[in-house]
């Protein structure tokens, strides 16, 4: 999600008037963003590569146009940061929006939220590659840019790679009905990329603004979520289906917003191993601050929803903005935007939290953190990630250990 979509949606969203105190269970700040140079705000999260680094993006830079930055961890339990790029040069790419992703041959790949073709005001937004350069850091190279409709803009989230080396993406804006788009790029033989709009939302009942990440599932169907539209206003869940003819066909999973329901998803979603499909909405439900939810899908052809967790600010947190993530036993993990244990000077900091299954039905919930933004960072709207040995690690949004205001990327051990 940008920066700029996740201000409005901090706007949109009701504010708290909370103190809320820190109740880590085990943290580590590892890295405090100083903005400068140095850049910001990571709306992301971080990947690993396979020797235990981190990587991310961030707003801000030396162009003040963002960077893509790693965390590398030393033997005495310390993390270095090092810039690998830093985006902003002329028109051709601006603002890195999402996470980031690797391919086999461990180049990184990810969006812009501007920047690119002129045709938009600012630039509509791009698809980029970062590659490793033996003894001389990393290039950058734009995969695509994106302009006026009926073209995408403004791409959302993180990318992902089926088994072919096609690169699948959202753009939050354009399309051929102005709400948003799920685009396909694919490689060829000379390494250029050729990109073609699989779906345009806006349509009737369909969702508009797919904000979140895609996941694909082993039979290669695309799944996501928009952040309004749908039968109730309150956004939905999607299903793209490949076809044999080469297209895709939309199947609409859930539509949000109706009673107490959630509305308003703006993260990703997380399949398990029998393809019940979980994730979050920023709004809603009982309390209006947001639910957990599973869809499972029915031998009819439907899918039941199923609230697995509904949040009201104390202690638990409030308005989860980001995707789930499953650890080996089942559990679910995520974070909060707000909300927390009494003591935080902000309106609520927000939490990191497990959602454990219960014998016989039901879902458990457990605060892991409570974040303060004086001494770890707060307000985090990025997906977790798991390290071998089951810690988790993520960014805020903002705080920084009491030095600045522009984020940092924690470890939590729970």
């Amino acid at each position: 999600m940008s920066t700029r979509v996740l201000m409005t949606l901090l706007c949109a969203l009701l504010p708290l008037s909370i103190n809320l105190a820190a109740n880590a269970q085990s943290e580590k700040v590892l890295h405090t963003f100083l903005g400068g140079s140095d850049g910001g705000y990571p709306v992301g999260g971080v990947i690993f590569d396979a020797a235990g680094n981190l990587y991310g993006t961030t707003s801000g830079g030396a162009n003040v146009q963002g960077t893509v930055f790693e965390l590398s961890p030393a033997a005495d339990g310390s993390w270095t940061e090092t810039v690998l790029h830093t985006f902003g040069s002329g028109n051709k790419d601006n603002e890195p929006n999402g996470g980031l992703v690797f391919d086999t041959a461990g180049n990184l790949y990810g969006t812009t939220y501007i920047g690119g073709k002129s045709s938009c005001t600012g630039g509509c937004g791009t698809v980029f590659k970062i590659s490793p350069v033996a003894g001389a850091g990393w290039t950058a190279t734009v995969l695509y840019s994106f302009s006026v409709p009926p073209d995408g803009n403004s791409p959302e989230g993180s990318l992902v790679f089926d088994s072919m080396g096609n690169l699948y993406g959202a753009t939050g804006g354009g399309g051929s009905h102005s709400g948003g788009t799920v685009f396909e790029l694919q490689p060829s033989a000379n390494g250029n990329w050729s990109k073609r709009t699989i779906h345009n939302f806006g349509a009737g009942n369909d969702g508009i603004y797919p904000y979140g990440n895609l996941v694909l599932d082993t039979a290669g169907n695309l799944y996501g979520t928009t952040g309004k539209g749908g039968a109730y206003g309150g956004g939905i869940v999607y299903e793209l289906t490949p076809t044999s003819s080469g297209g895709w066909t939309e199947h609409l999973l859930h539509n949000f917003g109706n009673g107490e329901d959630g509305l308003g998803p703006t993260g990703g979603l997380v399949l398990d191993a029998a393809g019940n499909v979980y994730g979050t909405t920023g709004a809603g439900g009982a309390h209006q601050k947001g639910i957990v939810f599973e869809l499972t899908p029915s031998s009819h052809g439907g899918w039941a929803e199923r609230i697995l967790h509904t949040f009201d600010a104390f202690p638990e947190g409030a308005y989860p903005l980001a995707n789930l993530i499953f650890d080996s036993l089942g559990n679910l993990y995520g974070e909060t935007l707000e909300g927390g244990i009494v003591g935080c000077v902000e309106p609520g900091c927000g939490t990191a939290f497990k959602l454990s299954p219960i014998t016989g039905g039901g879902w458990e919930e457990t605060v892991l953190d409570s974040f303060s933004v004086t001494t770890d960072g707060g307000r985090p709207t990025s997906p977790l990630v798991l390290d071998s040995a089951g810690n988790l690690y993520g960014t805020t949004f903002g705080g920084s250990g009491g030095v600045a205001n522009y984020g940092t990327v924690l470890e939590i051990t729970p």
